[in-house]
């Protein structure tokens, strides 16, 4: 009787058991932090995360590109491509080239390699050229050419400038391509050849006319002692009058 009454107890106790684990589970599941849904990209995260983009990353957070890129990220359905180029990229570059730039020009540079538009490598094949970036100055927007290579795995980007081929993608997220690029992409605008300077204006050619006012009588012939052509002079007429009294005076004697 002991031993049956030990059993059902038993029993008893593993039933309780059984039944008070799920709900203990059911709890702390519910009590866990939920994960936070994940944001837009962070084009400095992805250069961070690539290791050899510390130029560009400093020149982006120098110009504030960084900051006003991901926050259009938040608002953006068409998306960015950006192409960033490796430091070694930018040790190549003459020396004094960043320097020799404006803050303005500094900051054309940086929005020259991000499109306002998100391309995986199969859509760079059919973009259509030139295509538009961020940058623009006074003869419209920057552009590129891009084009695709024998490789279907590569393409090639330029500036006018300067070419280079494009086949590594350090993200494809949805909103936002960044490719690694072995080139700065210098702009033509602003690293292109320039007109040359007008020639300047022939000798004399900036005076004034004078201001002296000729006539008919100025530029008139004159005789040999001066007078004007066809002028008598002022004693001869008188001598005539004179010639001709003497003359009318005579006839009346």
């Amino acid at each position: 009787m002991a031993m049956a009454r030990r059993l059902v107890v038993a029993a008893a106790a593993a039933l309780c058991l059984a039944l008070a684990v799920p709900s203990v589970m059911g709890q702390a599941a519910a009590a866990a932090p939920k994960a936070a849904p994940a944001g837009p990209p962070n084009v400095t995260a992805i250069l961070e995360k690539g290791g050899v983009y510390s130029t560009f990353i400093r020149l982006m957070k120098g110009t504030q590109q960084d900051t006003q890129l991901n926050g259009q990220l938040n608002g953006t359905t068409s998306g960015f491509t950006v192409f960033a180029p490796t430091d070694n990229a930018f040790s190549i570059l003459k020396p004094g080239t960043l320097n020799g730039l404006s803050q303005n020009d500094q900051v054309s540079l940086v929005q020259a390699h991000i499109v306002p538009k998100y391309y995986t490598m199969d859509a760079f094949e059919t973009a259509s050229n030139p295509v538009r970036t961020q940058a623009s100055g006074a003869d419209g927007p920057y552009t590129l050419n891009i084009t695709a290579t024998s490789n279907s795995q590569a393409i090639n980007v330029s500036t006018g400038v300067v070419t280079t081929t494009v086949s590594n993608a350090l993200s494809t997220d949805q909103l936002l391509a960044v490719y690694s690029v072995d080139k700065v992409l210098l702009p033509n605008a602003l690293f292109g050849p320039k007109p040359p300077p007008s020639p300047p204006p022939p000798p004399g050619a900036d005076k004034k006319p004078s201001n002296g006012t000729s006539s008919a009588s100025a530029e008139a012939p004159t005789d040999s002692i001066g007078h004007p052509a066809g002028a008598a002079p002022a004693g001869a007429m008188a001598a005539g009058w004179g010639l001709a009294a003497l003359v009318a005076a005579a006839c009346l004697l």
